[in-house]
């Protein structure tokens, strides 16, 4: 075999080790997060986009702990200490953030829950941990994270013995400042945002509905101004169906925030707590059934034929 040849085959495996390696040092911290999240590793805590469909008369205290690194001029702590939950019960609880500075700032949150073994069943549904966010000079906002622990909590043996779960949260300067969200979006004043409310639509909403057609929930591209209960082809509870309601912005919004309360009987099982998202929910969805009127008027009437 000509030298070559063989120097070729002793430094191609090495090259090829060697990319694989770089390539993993690359992208550890991406696998190492993914690898969390999957697991619960390290009380890494799990995302859901809606709450069971059962609860547990078991309960659990959740308390929080509240961090803030010693380069970001910022106030952040719990409105509450610490609250019970009964397991698959969704819950919304607040932490104050406030900037003390002259400037604005971009911030982004770690966590972790305790005992490490709690992490595969705590989800959260929505929290300010999820993005980068920004906070104007010494401006001061509320913002919600809403959550669950799954009911499979108390089967776990490693948590027979577990009544108190600890959120831990801490408060760093964020790298990626550029990609951040503006946490006055929280403040009660605040334009609802259809953007958002289309991504929110995409994540929590389309396991059961679409805009155009019946799945395990009816069609919602024309659902503002539309009659409760009335989309045809659709089999709805006799409670929505005999309720009488027009999906208005105040009748969609108490439906969202519970539904079975607003309706008792209904089916739907799903609820959206912070009304920050409820409003950008109902904006995107105005502005799909604006457009589709608009879409109805500006198409031409259909032909009588030739004669």
């Amino acid at each position: 075999m000509p030298r070559n040849r063989k120097h070729l085959n002793v430094l191609l495996p090495v090259v090829v080790v060697l990319g694989i390696m770089l390539g993993l040092v690359a992208y550890a911290p991406t696998l190492y997060r993914v690898f969390c999240g999957a697991t619960g590793y390290g009380g890494t805590t799990q995302r859901a986009y809606a709450d069971p469909a059962v609860t547990s008369n078991k309960t659990v205290t959740v308390a929080f702990d509240t961090n803030v690194a010693s380069d970001l001029p910022w106030r952040f702590e719990p409105e509450q200490r610490s609250v019970t939950v009964r397991l698959g019960e969704q819950k919304m609880v607040f932490f104050t953030a406030e900037n003390l500075s002259n400037e604005s700032i971009v911030s982004h949150a770690t966590y972790n829950v305790t005992p490490d073994t709690s992490g595969p069943y705590f989800n959260k549904i929505q929290c300010f941990c999820f993005n980068e966010e920004r906070l104007d000079p010494h401006q001061k906002i509320e913002m919600p994270v809403v959550f669950f622990v799954d009911p499979a909590f108390a089967e776990d043996p490693d948590n027979r013995a577990v009544d108190t779960i600890t959120l831990s949260y801490t408060l760093l300067r964020s790298v990626n400042p550029s990609q951040s969200k503006n946490l006055s979006r929280f403040l009660p004043n605040a334009p609802p945002d259809p953007m958002h409310g289309k991504q929110l639509f995409s994540e929590r909403c389309t396991a059961c509905h679409a805009l155009d057609t019946n799945k395990a929930g009816p069609l919602l591209g024309d659902v503002v101004g539309r009659k409760a209960g009335t989309v045809p082809g659709y089999h709805y509870s006799p409670a929505l169906k005999n309720a009488g309601l027009v999906w208005s912005q105040d009748n969609l919004d108490r439906w969202l925030a519970d539904p079975k309360k607003f309706v008792p009987g209904t089916r739907m099982p799903v609820r959206v707590l912070d009304a920050p998202s409820r409003h950008d929910l109902f904006a995107y969805l105005q502005a799909v059934s604006e457009e589709r009127k608009n879409q109805l008027r500006s198409s031409p009437p259909p032909s009588d034929g030739e004669f």
